[in-house]
């Protein structure tokens, strides 16, 4: 007697709905709790449903979140689900971050209009549906979702072609649009990409045979990683002797002998990868972005002789990728396009040249050369070459500082005349996008302040390429800037910066965020496998790892590298003394702060006492530059002020000398305090800082360029970036910071392309105080950049108690040792 076969499921189809509430639907905000923050008045959500058979026949049920309640509910007899497509979908909505909310996490002014909606889920940030929408909702359309937006859905980026509108039979109004055509894309990746998900995974297992048996020998390297922490420094896993036998532990308390040398190549091409990996066994996950290193594996153990036969599974997929973009060919010279109002010198032509190649292969990276080096004279090139061969029919989108619009104006104007540029400043902006919009524009200039205020009229626009000016400005991937700057369309990204690493390598990764989503996995991840690492616990081959990754993206050049005509610059730290009562004043204020700050970290930890260090740093910092910016107004007469008086000694013999002259600090009420002295002395100066209107800042460049002022007092914050002031010959830094990227970028305002003179700067360090600690803070800060960007297995930096502690050091502490040794 034979059994009657089992019925096949019925059609399945997953549904995701999505909808952003806001205070017109009574929406109050939303409560921490879980991986939650707390939530204001806009708060998106996602209604998941599993969808079952077609036309007349469809029925839905709301997916599990996981909780017990949550699986029960009726479904027809003539309905068969599949139990196995659920599990898929409910896996790969979780793999995109989306998270089953409590039912109780939204606050409402009366009562929950949505009691019945069924589970809703949300992504940890708000901001982040921006990316979910314009990246993973195409991919889910492709996997057979279904997609809906209720109206007022706040993140639509990518544009929808063709919708099914969805009525109420009952008030006609429309509940919800329900995607009718295929979604594109967001431009993202190269063409040699085509046809693979950019955000797609292999799986790839490294097996080792033993005795005829083939093993995985992953979960093995990873326990030894676990157990020896020398395989996370990079020069002691080189010096390693590859016949050595190392000893691995394999399932079971099996030892296998393996040779060192095999080990290592997997080390170095799968540190992060391999510490990753949480089961005991199982393959590693991989994207098109590990073709490289992959290869690389591929070909080391190829090489290797004398070990044990290793072999790799599930990279084939990898490795013809890898040689599809060995294929995609090296950067081609250019030539200088007709009509560019400069000589491009050499390696400007490579910039260009490199620019064309990621164009050509959809590819994004960071334009990293130093200050001074003409970075916006390779852009514009860049563009205009982008014209006449008729590619740039939509504009190109430059979002630069507040303080750079007018000089990025003007630099079109003399070097790609041809060009069409629209400024969207002022109160003119929405009549100069329509005229972006009737196609009148071929380059568009835009301030960070300005980009998310208009954001929906930029939405409404296309570029070719969008550039980030300084883009270390969105160096806070959550800020409203960057954010607003993710959302935009463009067919290709590129960053602009000097120091694409300032502080910490979480601004490397939110400039990749913005260029490549998903190249440097989510922000989470990549500060638990990367951060952490290398910065707390110093891991070279994690660095190198790093560094190996992003470094085909980022083009950088050093000055003394590429303008061996530039003449060198002279630093002379001055070290000056306090004396008197601006001494004793120092010493108290830096007991006061001593105590703060033990009493704070006792109570909560270091963690939890940035307010009250900062605080005690900048009072310090204040002292050291003039007492007067402690308690304006309030201090005796005749106060020892130990950089006024160098000022006011040195400037006017400068002056009189015939030099050129900046002044940078980063207290605006430092450069008042050095403005009233320089009149009471008769030197006239100009200022440039913050309060200086964006409209009147040309014209001070201008008069100081023109040489009709011998001395301009700058903020560093206004000043310091992207700036051509070489009619200034001399330097002065009034106060050092911890950054060292922030002297540079003010010290190339001078010491720059077209400079002829030689460049002078004076560095104003109180001795033995907090000033002088900083200056060994930036030597480590330097380190960690050079080791991303320009070399590798250098020192990297950690700031911890111990560093605290000798930045609230007593004034001299710590000369004597020196002397002794």
């Amino acid at each position: 007697m034979s059994s009657s076969p089992s019925p096949s499921p019925s059609a399945f189809h997953p549904r995701l709905t999505l909808q952003s509430l806001t205070r017109g639907e009574g929406l109050l905000g939303m409560r921490a709790h879980g991986l939650f923050g707390p939530r204001g008045a806009l708060v998106t959500v996602a209604q998941i449903d599993w969808v079952y058979g077609d036309g007349a026949q469809r029925w839905s049920t709301p997916a599990p979140t996981g909780h017990a309640e949550d699986e029960a509910g009726y479904t027809p007899a003539h309905i068969v689900r599949d139990s196995q497509a659920e599990a898929l979908a409910l896996e790969t909505i979780r793999d995109m971050g989306l998270l089953p909310l409590r039912e109780d996490a939204l606050q409402w002014r009366a009562s929950n209009p949505l009691y019945d909606a069924g589970p809703l889920w949300t992504l940890v940030q708000e901001e982040f549906f921006g990316d979910f929408w314009a990246d993973q909702a195409p991919r889910l359309q492709q996997m057979g979702w279904v997609l809906r937006l209720r109206p007022g859905f706040a993140h639509e980026s990518v544009p929808v072609t063709a919708w099914r509108i969805i009525v109420s039979p009952d008030t006609g109004e429309v509940v919800s649009r329900e995607v009718a055509a295929p979604l594109l894309p967001r431009a993202f990746s190269s063409e040699v990409f085509d046809g693979l998900d950019p955000t797609g995974r292999w799986l790839l297992s490294i097996g080792i045979d033993v005795d005829g048996q083939s093993m995985d020998v992953a979960p093995m390297v990873a326990d030894l990683l676990r157990r020896d922490p020398r395989w996370a420094d990079a020069q002691q896993v080189e010096r390693m002797d590859p016949h050595a036998v190392i000893s691995l532990r394999a399932p079971g308390g099996r030892r296998i002998d393996a040779m060192a040398g095999p080990l290592k190549a997997v080390v170095l091409a799968l540190l992060d990868l391999l510490i990753d990996l949480k089961r005991q066994d199982g393959p590693l996950r991989l994207t098109p972005w590990d073709a490289h290193r992959l290869d690389s594996l591929h070909g080391a153990l190829q090489a290797l002789d004398g070990g044990q036969p290793w072999h790799m599974s599930g990279a084939t997929g990898v490795l013809q990728l890898a040689q599809r973009l060995r294929a995609a060919g090296s950067v081609v010279p250019v030539a200088a396009p007709e009509g560019l109002g400069l000589r491009l010198r050499g390696y400007q032509l490579q910039g260009v040249a490199w620019m064309q190649y990621l164009r050509e292969h959809g590819l994004a990276g960071i334009l990293a050369d130093d200050m001074g080096l003409g970075k916006t004279a390779q852009v514009l090139a860049h563009l205009l070459i982008e014209q006449q061969a008729a590619r740039l029919d939509l504009p190109a989108l430059v979002v630069v500082p507040t303080s750079l619009l007018f000089n990025w104006q003007q630099e079109a104007q003399r070097i790609a005349p041809a060009l069409r540029v629209v400024v969207l400043h002022g109160d003119d902006r929405a009549r100069h996008v329509a005229t972006i919009a009737a196609g009148q524009a071929d380059l568009v200039l835009t301030t960070y302040p300005l980009l998310w205020r208009d954001l929906d009229a930029l939405l409404s626009l296309r570029f070719h390429l969008l550039v980030l000016d300084e883009a270390q400005t969105v160096k806070n991937a959550g800020a409203r800037s960057a954010a607003a700057a993710r959302r935009l369309h463009a067919r290709h990204r590129l960053c602009m910066t000097g120091t694409p690493l300032e502080n910490h390598l979480g601004e490397l990764w939110s400039q990749f965020h913005f260029l490549m989503p998903g190249f440097l996995g989510d922000a989470r991840s990549f500060a638990r496998l990367w951060r952490k690492p290398i910065e707390q616990q110093g891991q070279t081959v994690r660095a190198r790892l790093l560094a190996q990754r992003v470094r085909p993206f980022i083009l950088r050049r050093r000055k003394e590298d590429v303008l061996q005509e530039l003449p060198a610059r002279i630093e002379i730290v001055e070290r000056l003394q306090l004396q008197g009562r601006q001494r004793e004043l120092y010493e108290s204020v830096r007991v006061a702060a001593d105590k703060q700050v033990r009493r704070a970290l006792e109570r909560r930890g270091l963690g939890s006492v940035q307010v009250s260090v900062m605080d005690a740093l900048l009072k310090l910092r204040q002292v050291c530059c003039d007492p007067y910016l402690l308690k304006q107004g309030r201090m005796p007469q005749g106060l020892e002020r130990a950089k006024i008086e160098w000022l006011r000694d040195t400037l006017p013999a400068l002056v009189a000398e015939g030099r050129r002259i900046l002044v940078f600090s980063q207290f605006t009420s430092m450069l008042r305090l050095i403005d009233s002295e320089l009149q009471a002395l008769q030197l006239p100066c100009l200022m440039l800082t913050g309060d200086t209107e964006p409209a009147a800042r040309g014209a001070v460049i201008e008069r100081f360029q023109a040489q009709q002022v011998p001395l301009m007092l700058v903020s560093l914050k206004v000043g310091g970036v992207g700036l051509n002031l070489t009619a200034a010959d001399t330097v002065v830094l009034v106060d050092p910071w911890w950054n060292p990227a922030v002297e540079e970028q003010a010290i190339a305002r001078a010491h720059r392309l077209g400079q002829t003179r030689q460049v002078f700067v004076y560095k104003l360090v109180i001795e033995g105080s907090i000033e002088e600690r900083l200056l060994e803070l930036q030597a480590r800060k330097s380190a960690l950049a050079e080791g991303m960007l320009g070399r590798d297995d250098t020192t990297t930096i950690k700031f911890g108690e111990e560093e605290l502690q000798a930045l609230l050091a007593p004034l001299g502490a710590g000369i004597a040792e020196k002397v002794l040794a």
